[in-house]
């Protein structure tokens, strides 16, 4: 999954100088006396080196320096840097361990953040930790099916651990194994960028209806990551309301396909979402054209996007959720509640059975119903409504 969004902001850049010569005796003399305790030790320490801003002021690790970032306007946000010295036998190195970032905005929620550490003349960011891990970032929650981004609730990769303050006004982000040493680390940059939300336009140019703080698995073979599913908009088929569509043309309506496993009942695990890309193709390729439900679904081409296809019951659940308004509370929860074309920018869905690409056997698949949420299985030749979805 890509991420793609055109207002990254990349502020200036925070230089870093080394130590002077008094604070590397200072540590040296340190060092000695921990050895001659003996064992490894980690101290939290600002001794490392020195920072500089372009004005050339100077500012110690452990002390912070003001930037503007995209989200945060005319706001500036205190960005500050600790180092740790690791002190074992034979010597020890101080590392860049830790970076605070405070004073964050409401207007940088649902911001993600990027750090990146340069040396002095270097234009390729300094691996910050696990060894080759250039890039920090960190992520805003989104609780799926909602609108509340949330700036107290931070994600990361593995081998970063992130914390908020109370208020939800600062993060800071600790490496688990950090590489970087404080003495070559000159710049830190930081840039944020407004991911995809629900009830926003996705990539494809239809509407976000759910969002995955933890990724799923997508694309036609089901081996992709993605985070997000989008709907197509309600003038997708020329109209301003969905159309019916066959399940399978006449002559493959009591035919298992081969590729989709058979739900036997309603499946709304969080492990088929992501999955109806795969189970479109595998029904195409059974001989569905495109005057089924999957076959017009994939032949949708909005936004320029090529990987459109016909929802799993789980996907359609969640998306009957979104047009019905229906708050998000697990995958699993059925769609019930609330009022069709009530969803943030849900328009033209009916009030009547809408297909999915799961089966339930040979002669039947899964379709769920607009006006009440229920779902249910109905045979291959019958005509119900069809809305393409794409993951991202």
């Amino acid at each position: 999954m890509v991420k793609s969004n055109s207002d990254f902001y990349h502020d200036d850049p925070v230089d870093l100088n080394s130590s002077s010569g008094s604070k590397k005796k200072f540590v040296s003399i340190l060092a000695f006396l921990l050895l001659a305790v003996g064992g490894t030790l980690f101290i939290q320490t600002t001794l490392a080196a020195n920072f500089n801003l372009n004005t050339g002021a100077p500012l110690e690790f452990g002390q912070g320096t003001l930037q503007t970032v995209a989200c945060s306007g005319g706001s500036q946000l205190t960005v500050t840097p600790y180092s740790l010295f690791v002190n074992v036998a034979g010597g020890g190195e101080s590392y860049l361990d830790t970076i605070t970032v405070s004073g964050i905005p409401d207007g940088c929620a649902g911001s993600d953040f990027t750090i990146k550490a340069y040396g002095d003349s270097d234009s390729t960011p300094l691996a910050i930790f696990n060894t080759d891990s250039n890039t920090v970032t960190v992520e805003t929650i989104d609780t799926p099916g909602t609108t509340n981004d949330s700036v107290t609730a931070w994600a990361g990769l593995p081998g970063i651990s992130v914390s908020s303050s109370a208020s939800g006004d600062a993060f800071t982000v600790s490496f688990t194994t950090p590489v970087a040493l404080s003495t070559t680390v000159s710049k830190l940059t930081i840039e944020t960028s407004k991911p995809y939300s629900f009830g926003g336009t996705g990539s494809g140019g239809g509407t976000v209806f759910y969002v995955s703080t933890t990724g799923f698995n997508c694309g036609p073979l089901f081996t992709a990551k993605c985070k997000y599913l989008e709907a197509a908009p309600k003038t997708w088929a020329a109209g301003i309301l969905d159309i019916t569509k066959l399940w399978a043309v006449s002559g493959n309506q009591s035919s298992d396909i081969s590729g989709i496993s058979n739900d036997n009942s309603p499946n709304n695990s969080s492990a088929t979402i992501g999955l109806g890309y795969k189970n479109s193709i595998a029904i195409i390729t059974d001989g569905n054209n495109s005057t089924t439900a999957a076959g017009i679904a994939r032949a949708y081409l909005g936004g320029s996007r090529s990987d459109w296809y016909l929802p799993t019951a789980a996907e359609l659940n969640q998306l009957c959720k979104w047009a019905r308004g229906v708050a998000w509370t697990s995958d699993t929860t059925v769609c019930t509640g609330g009022t069709i074309n009530t969803g943030q920018g849900a328009e033209g869905f009916v009030g009547n059975y809408y297909w999915t690409s799961s089966e339930v056997d040979g002669i039947f698949a899964t379709i769920q119903q607009f006006s009440s949420g229920a779902q249910a299985g109905t045979g291959k030749g019958n005509s119900n409504y069809v809305r393409p979805i794409r993951a991202f």
